[in-house]
């Protein structure tokens, strides 16, 4: 793993019920995730954080960052933007969590998925209700996110939250299936497929 890019999923959120839900899903799906990194706003930097992922023994890694409603870009959204630039890190997505932040901060969206389940082309508000906007969404920690290259970016409502919708007593189905959208999408299960065959092959 030291020679490798390491493949991290980013969450633009990170209260308790965020940590909480992630952590949930991460177990799910076989990733690892930094507890560390929660905070409401953040408070670890970019540089630990770097130290913190290589030192998990497997991929995906979820990392949260939060600016706690922070106009501009703050703490959270800082790190974020070291974590996600650096050289030894391949970002495969971001959740982008909505916020009630309005006409401020925003950011371009792949897709949204409402507090149900379903896929839309609409923006969600922190409820996790389709609002009137295509491909956008509003929130704490979403100022940076144009500004970087990464495979897709899921838009949600408020993680662990949604009216019950997301708790992570329930697994957090909304959580888990934007994460399942960037890992598909990513190309990360193909490639963790064909690094299970190259593994068994007899040489």
């Amino acid at each position: 793993m030291e020679n490798q890019r390491r493949r991290v999923i980013i969450i633009t959120d990170g209260d308790d019920y965020a940590r909480k839900s992630v952590e949930g899903v991460a177990a799910e799906i076989g990733g690892r995730c930094i507890s560390m990194s929660h905070g409401n706003p953040s408070t670890i930097k970019g540089p630990e954080i770097i130290k913190m992922i290589k030192k998990t023994p497997h991929d995906p890694v979820f990392v949260m960052f939060d600016d706690s409603g922070y106009v501009g870009e703050g703490a959270g959204e800082e790190a974020l933007k070291y974590v996600a630039t650096h050289p030894d890190i391949q970002v495969l997505g971001v959740v982008a969590v909505a916020a009630k932040t309005r006409d401020t901060e925003w950011t371009k969206v792949d897709v949204c998925i409402d507090r149900e389940g379903v896929l839309t082309p609409y923006g969600v508000d922190k409820y996790g209700i389709a609002e009137l906007e295509m491909g956008r969404i509003n929130g704490d920690t979403v100022y940076c996110l144009d500004q970087l290259d990464v495979p897709v970016i899921v838009g949600i409502g408020d993680i662990g939250k949604m009216a019950q919708h997301d708790h992570f007593e329930r697994g957090s189905p909304i959580t888990k299936k934007a994460v399942e959208i960037i890992l598909e999408r990513s190309g990360f299960y193909g490639n963790r497929i064909e690094a299970k065959d190259s593994n068994s092959r007899i040489t």
